[in-house]
Parts: C-alpha cells; sequence; structure tokens
C-alpha cells in the first residue's frame, strides 16, 4: 500500500501492515465460523484457541520460564499502577520505586494512595533526562518490591542494565513500551506489565506476566476483578476479556515469530534507530537530543530545536510529507520519534533524510 503514514506515534501505535492485512481477510468470517471473532462467544473453543496459543507464543518468543504466569488484563498500565500494591504490599515492608519520569510518576502517585512507599532511587534534578546507574539506587531490605519504568516513552530514557535487588524483593517493570523490543531475562522479574498498544497489538488488552509465589500474596478483602489470582485461575477468562486485541495480539506474535524472533527484532530495532539518532548527533546542534546518551531509548527519541517555532515548523513540513505523531507530549513539548517494533526501517530512512533536508532549508 502505498499511501500508508510515516507512523511515529506513541502509542495507539504502528501496527505491522502484514497483521493489518491478515486481520481484514478474517475480519467478517474467522477461520470459517460464519462470524467475527469479535462475534464469538469468548468460552467458545476457536476463542480459547486464540486466548491459549497467543499466551504459548509468548512464553516461547520471551522466553518465559514455567514459574510464571501470562495473563491478558483490562485497564491498561495505569490499572496496574494501583492493581500491584492492592495485591503485593505487604505489612511493614514499604514499596519501593525508582523515579525517572512521568509514568514512573503516575506510579508512585498511585502506590501512595494504597500504603507506604519510598523512593530507591530518581533522576528528577536532571529532569529526567537519565536513568539513575545502579550505585544510585538504594533498595530497603526490607521492601515489598522495587518498581521500574522500563522505557520512558515522554522523556526518551531506558534501562539498558536493570538494578540488583536483595534476593526476597520482587523486581517489577513497567514495559509498556518496550515490551520484545528486545531480548529480557524474565527470570530477574517478579512481574512486568505492559499496555499492548506500543509494541505487541491494538489498545485494550494489558499483558502480565507473574511469578506464581507471588500470587500468594493477594489479600482476600482486593475486589475479585482486581486480584491476580482470580486471573490466574481462569486462565484470563474470568469475565469477557477484549477478545479482537487478545487476537490482534496473537497475530503480532505470529509476526514477530516469522521475523526471527526477539532477538531479530532487537538488531532491527538499534540499525533503524540509529538512522535518526546520527542525524541528531551529525547536525551541529541543530537537533538536540533531550535524553543523555546512555540512558537513549530504542522505542522513543526525543529531540528539540533552537525554538519552538522553528518546531512548530518541523511538524507543519513532516505532516505535509506524510509523517504522523513527531510532535512531543504536550507535558514536556519539543519532539519526539517513537520507533516501535512495527515501525518499518524504510520509515525511520525517510525521516532522517527529511530531518537533513529539514537542516538544510532551515539551518
Amino acid at each position: 500500500m502505498s499511501n500508508r503514514a510515516y507512523n511515529f506515534n506513541a502509542g495507539p501505535a504502528a501496527l505491522p501492515l502484514e497483521v493489518l492485512e491478515q486481520a481484514q481477510q478474517q475480519f467478517v468470517d474467522f477461520n470459517g465460523a460464519g462470524m467475527s471473532i469479535m462475534e464469538m462467544s469468548h468460552r467458545s473453543k476457536p476463542y480459547e484457541q486464540v486466548n491459549d496459543q497467543a499466551q504459548a507464543l509468548m512464553r516461547k518468543l520471551y522466553g518465559i520460564p514455567d514459574d510464571y504466569e501470562v495473563m491478558f488484563l483490562q485497564g491498561g498500565a495505569s490499572t496496574q499502577f494501583a492493581m500491584l500494591p492492592m495485591n503485593l504490599l505487604v505489612p511493614d515492608r514499604p514499596a519501593a520505586y525508582v523515579l525517572t519520569g512521568s509514568w514512573a510518576q503516575k506510579a508512585v502517585k498511585e502506590a501512595q494512595l494504597l500504603g507506604e512507599t519510598v523512593l530507591a532511587g530518581s533522576s528528577e534534578a536532571d529532569k529526567f533526562n537519565r536513568i539513575p546507574k545502579g550505585a544510585e539506587i538504594n533498595v530497603p531490605a526490607n521492601a515489598a518490591y522495587l518498581h521500574v519504568t522500563s522505557n520512558e516513552t515522554i522523556e526518551g530514557t531506558q534501562y539498558m542494565d536493570y538494578p540488583e535487588v536483595p534476593a526476597d524483593v520482587p523486581l517489577i517493570a513497567d514495559m509498556s513500551s518496550d515490551i520484545m523490543s528486545r531480548p529480557v531475562d524474565i527470570s530477574k522479574f517478579g512481574v512486568i506489565y505492559a499496555g499492548a498498544q506500543k509494541n505487541l497489538g491494538p489498545s485494550g488488552v494489558t499483558i502480565v506476566i507473574m511469578r506464581r509465589d507471588l500470587l500468594e500474596r493477594c489479600p482476600k478483602q482486593v475486589p475479585t476483578m482486581l486480584r491476580y489470582d482470580t486471573h490466574a485461575k481462569n486462565g484470563s477468562l474470568y469475565n469477557t476479556p477484549p477478545s479482537f486485541s487478545v487476537y490482534m495480539v496473537q497475530l503480532v506474535l505470529q509476526w514477530i515469530e516469522a521475523r526471527g524472533g526477539v532477538e531479530a527484532i532487537a538488531r532491527i530495532n538499534r540499525d533503524k534507530t540509529k538512522l535518526i539518532y546520527d542525524a541528531i548527533d551529525g547536525s551541529g546542534g541543530f537537533y538536540r537530543g533531550f535524553a543523555s546518551p546512555e540512558s537513549r531509548s530504542q522505542m522513543n527519541i526525543t529531540f528539540r530545536m533552537q525554538d519552538e517555532a522553528l518546531e512548530k515548523q518541523f511538524i507543519a513540513e513532516s505532516e505535509a510529507q506524510g509523517f504522523v505523531g513527531l510532535k512531543g507530549h504536550r507535558s514536556v513539548g519539543g519532539l519526539r520519534a517513537s520507533t516501535y517494533n512495527a515501525v518499518p526501517h524504510e520509515s525511520c530512512s525517510a525521516l532522517a533524510a527529511f530531518m537533513l533536508d529539514f537542516q538544510r532549508r532551515h539551518g
């Protein structure tokens, strides 16, 4: 399709064209059932097969050990900000958080409503332009868990290495914007969660990967729908799931597998993102990257120009040439290119070329 936009939206974000075309083919009649998957009972065998296959593919592609549950929930990562402390905070053990940007701040704010929290580290003094180094992160030995935001979508920073934690302190990561963009040692984490709408599918479903022993912490006084053990025991089918979103996640996982798996995706992501960072670094200061080089995200490239008028001109001209989503988040301004798994190399190459041409004409 020649009229596809260069989609750099931060989320909901680009989906693979092949996945969209496959969904289009199956939209009205799913596998000869005479109905769309959106019309099916979630108790039917065809849908249960989709649900099970999506979970199995996630396990295979991400190397998820057998002692972890894979759950498909609703409410987005924002619901997880509250659901985590509701289930995993225990008396006399504070929840520890590393403050790295806008999304980490929101996670902390929710946890503070539910129990004692402490900051184990922060880069706020540097305007969140970097991820704190390991030596700067101090986790209380009695912490209920340590929570990190793997990739800050708004500021454009990402953990290169995850913090070490005491033996009985689970590491919890919000991976909403970089899940399955690179290999991860799942066994280092107690919980990984992510909204699907950046790297794994459309909005509507949230993936939670949880070590099974943590399910024993879920207090019985927490409402049924907000308890992890409810969903784990019922295979994510306790109530009506976001069935079409789960189906789309399954197709995206099949697409990742066909491209060579997560390691191959990581190589592709590095190569395409480098094109844009090189345009920034080679501009002689015309473009200025926001994130410190050692913390630069492979998913969200944030940068500024000499003044807001020029940034507005950049947005206007880029939109006229088919680029979408390059305006920075309203809370910080500037410019941002989100280069998630499904953003093609060709889109990043086209953006780098546009940036060079814009600099030539306006520099």
